[in-house]
């Protein structure tokens, strides 16, 4: 099935394929607005791999700039429909990812995941990252009821 999977970068055109997949590959459902406000910023990216006209699997990141960094990119997102899981599929999405990414400058990447996501780590590992042994915090600021 695999061979199937066509992997690329995502147009405003996707859309309507973006609405239709929403939670089975998202964590919530897909809100067109903010999915547009995404594909139209040119610093958010989304790398999508279709089985056919149907949306299976995505990575979602953005690069950015600092003053005194140059470009990189954060990979925000990486998720497989559930019956297209484990034939490699997200490791070549990030991998697309990256190196598009690293045409449009960026220098680095970091993705972060639970320890216990074991699926994930591998995943990554797999598209070529290395493990940071340092430990990683996170500190969360929440505003959905403001």
């Amino acid at each position: 099935m695999i061979e199937n999977i066509e992997i690329r970068l995502a147009v405003i055109e996707d859309l309507p394929a973006l609405v239709t997949v929403g939670d089975n590959l998202f964590d919530h459902p897909v809100k067109p607005h903010r999915a547009t406000e995404f594909l139209e910023d040119g610093r958010h990216h989304l790398v999508l791999a279709f089985y056919g006209s149907e949306v299976v699997g995505m990575a979602s990141g953005f690069h950015y700039v600092h003053p005194d960094k140059d470009p990189e990119l954060f990979i925000n997102e990486v998720g497989v429909v559930e019956s297209f899981q484990n034939q490699g599929i997200g490791r070549k999405l990030v991998k697309y990812l990256w190196e598009y990414a690293k045409k449009l400058g960026c220098v680095y990447a970091w993705v972060g995941t639970e320890k216990s996501n074991i699926t994930a780590q591998k995943c990554y590992l797999a598209a070529g990252a290395e493990l940071d042994e340092e430990p990683f915090l996170l500190f969360e600021f929440n505003n959905e009821d403001g």
